[in-house]
C-alpha cells in the first residue's frame, strides 16, 4: 500500500505557550494532513527530556513529556484560568523553543492545575494509576526524589536511595507522597490528551509513526529502577556505555554515554522488559520506528570513563532472537528499522529476516563516488524514503553546502535546471519512487533553510528548538502536496 506522510515534531507545532502541545493547533495540523492527502504523521519521541533537551535522552521510556500537556484544556476543565496562563513567560519567539523559560514557567503552572484538580477523588485517574503502576510507581518516585536532590542524576543521590534500599524507598515514598502524586497527575493528563489527539488522527485515517531510541538514558527511571537490565557494577556505575566508532565524519567517534544492556539477562527473562516496552508503544502509536537498529545485531561498547569513543569494541547483540520473542508475544507488529550508517552483511541479513522496512535518505544518495543504495532506482518496495531526517540539514541548506561536482550530479539525476528547483525535485523523487512509504520533513515542504534544522548530531545547544509559524499550513500548500500524492499513487485507492 503506497502512502506518504510528514515528519513533524510535536514540539514544533505552533501554540501560544512557547512549545508545541496537544492544543487546537495540533488538531489543525491533523486537518492539514488530511487536506494534503497524507496518511502518516511521523513524530519524534514523546518522553520527558533531560539534559540538552533531546527527546532521545529521556527520563523515562514510558512517561510522556509534561511540556506537551495543553494548558487550554486545563482551563476548560477548570484547573487553570486564562490569567494563570497569560501570566507565564514562555518566550516571545514563535519560531524557537526557549527551553529555559519553558522549564521555569511550565511546572509552576502545572502545579497550580494539580492543586485545583483533586486527583485522588477522580476515578479515571485512580484507574490510570493502577493500570500503569508497573512503570508509573518508579517514575513518579524517581522524579520526586530527583527534585529533592536539586535535579541531580540518580547516580549522585545518597547511597541508600540510589541503591533502592527498602527503608529508604519507604521513607521517600512517605515524605514526598504529594510530589509523587503530582507526577502521576501529569502522566494522566498527558495520556488523556495524547490519546484524544491520536484518536482524532486515526478517525481521519492518519496513522501515527512513533519513534523510540534503542537505548535509555543513564539518568532515567528505567536505569535506576532496573539496574539488573544494564551493564552496571555493584555500585550501579556503568561498566561500558554506548556510542559509535571513529569514521569519516568524526575522528574520535560519538560517545553517547547510554548504559548498555545485559543481553544475556534479557534472554533469560524471555525479553520481558523489551516486550512490555514495545507493547506499551502500541498504546501510543500505530507504527514504531526503532532508532539505531544495528544495535540488535552488534553494539559498540566503550569502557566507562573514556573521554572519546576511540577505544570501544563491537559486541554481539541479541540478533533475531529478540524479534522471535516479540512475535510470539505480540504477533505481527508494525516497525520501521532505522538501518542507516555503515551496515555489515549480518545487519542486512537481520533486517531482511524481520521483514521490517528499512530507511532510505535521499540526501545520502549524492555524497558517494560509488553507486549509492540511497538512489531511488535502487529501492525495493519494502522501505521508507525520506528527503532527510531530524538529524539532517534541511534540503535547501544541504544542497547549498554541496561541492560543485555534487551539485551537478544532483541536478542531473533530478533533471533540474538550477538549484532553486532541487528541494521540490527531491520531494518528487521520494514520492515517485517504488518505496511503499514516503515521509517528508515539514521544513522541506516549507522550503526552509538551515535555521529550521532540528538537530546537529554530537552537539549541544540550539537543537530541538525549531517551531513552525502559525500561518505556514496554507490551503495552497495542502493542495500542492495532495496533488503530488495523487499523481504518484499515494492516496490509497483514489483514482489518478
Amino acid at each position: 500500500m503506497r502512502r506518504s506522510g510528514i515528519l513533524m515534531a510535536v514540539s514544533s507545532i505552533p501554540s501560544r505557550y512557547g512549545i508545541g502541545c496537544f492544543s487546537g493547533e495540533a488538531y489543525a495540523f491533523v486537518d492539514f494532513l488530511e487536506q494534503a492527502g497524507q496518511k502518516l504523521w511521523q513524530i519524534l519521541p514523546l518522553g520527558p527530556t533531560g539534559y540538552g533537551d533531546s527527546p532521545y535522552q529521556s527520563f523515562s521510556t514510558f512517561a510522556g513529556n509534561p511540556y506537551f500537556i495543553d494548558p487550554e484544556t486545563l482551563v476548560r476543565e477548570g484547573y487553570l484560568t486564562r490569567e494563570d496562563c497569560d501570566a507565564c513567560d514562555f518566550g516571545d519567539d514563535e519560531t524557537c523553543v526557549d527551553y529555559e523559560k519553558i522549564y521555569q514557567s511550565r511546572f509552576a503552572l502545572l502545579h497550580r492545575a494539580y492543586r485545583a484538580s483533586r486527583p485522588q477523588e477522580d476515578d479515571a485517574f485512580l484507574a490510570f494509576r493502577e493500570g500503569n503502576a508497573y512503570w508509573l510507581d518508579d517514575y513518579a518516585l524517581y522524579m520526586a526524589v530527583k527534585d529533592a536532590f536539586g535535579g541531580k542524576s540518580w547516580t549522585l543521590w545518597d547511597a541508600e536511595i540510589r541503591l533502592r534500599e527498602p527503608q529508604a524507598m519507604a521513607y521517600y515514598r512517605e515524605r514526598y507522597a504529594d510530589e509523587i502524586r503530582f507526577y502521576e497527575f501529569l502522566q494522566y493528563q498527558f495520556s488523556r490528551q495524547w490519546k484524544a489527539l491520536k484518536a482524532y488522527a486515526n478517525g481521519k485515517k492518519i496513522r501515527i509513526v512513533g519513534d523510540i531510541p534503542i537505548y535509555v538514558a543513564l539518568d532515567s527511571a528505567d536505569t535506576w529502577a532496573n539496574p539488573e537490565l544494564f551493564q552496571l557494577d555493584e555500585t550501579c556505575t556503568p561498566i561500558a556505555v554506548a556510542g559509535c566508532p571513529p569514521d569519516a565524519f568524526s575522528a574520535t567517534g560519538q560517545l553517547w554515554g547510554n548504559p548498555l544492556y545485559r543481553w544475556d539477562y534479557h534472554k533469560q527473562t524471555g525479553y520481558r522488559w523489551w516486550i512490555r516496552r514495545i507493547a506499551y508503544c502500541y498504546e501510543l502509536y500505530d507504527t514504531v520506528r526503532i532508532d539505531h537498529f544495528r544495535g540488535f545485531d552488534e553494539y559498540y561498547a566503550i569502557p566507562y570513563g573514556e573521554p572519546t569513543a576511540e577505544n570501544g569494541q563491537w559486541e554481539p547483540g541479541p540478533g533475531y532472537d529478540i524479534f522471535r520473542a516479540m512475535r510470539a508475544q505480540l504477533g505481527r507488529i508494525d516497525v520501521i528499522a532505522e538501518d542507516l550508517g555503515f551496515l555489515t552483511p549480518s545487519v542486512l541479513k537481520l533486517v531482511k529476516k524481520t521483514g521490517y522496512p528499512g530507511m532510505k535518505v535521499l540526501q545520502f544518495a549524492f555524497d558517494s563516488k560509488e553507486e549509492s543504495v540511497y538512489l531511488p532506482h535502487n529501492y525495493t518496495q519494502n522501505c521508507v524514503v525520506y528527503t532527510g531526517t531530524h538529524d539532517n540539514d534541511t534540503t535547501v541548506s544541504w544542497y547549498a553546502s554541496l561541492k560543485r561536482r555534487e551539485k551537478t550530479f544532483v541536478r542531473r539525476y533530478l533533471h533540474c535546471r538550477n538549484g532553486r528547483d532541487v528541494p521540490w525535485a527531491m520531494i518528487r523523487a521520494a514520492l515517485s519512487s517504488v518505496a511503499d512509504m514516503a515521509v517528508i520533513p515539514m521544513q522541506d515542504y516549507l522550503g526552509l533553510d538551515g535555521e529550521a534544522r532540528m538537530n546537529l548530531p554530537s552537539t549541544l545547544g540550539g537543537n530541538w528548538t525549531w517551531r513552525m509559524r502559525a500561518d505556514a499550513c496554507t490551503q495552497e500548500l495542502a493542495a500542492e502536496i495532495r496533488a503530488l500524492a495523487k499523481l504518484y499513487g499515494r492516496l490509497q485507492g483514489e483514482s489518478k
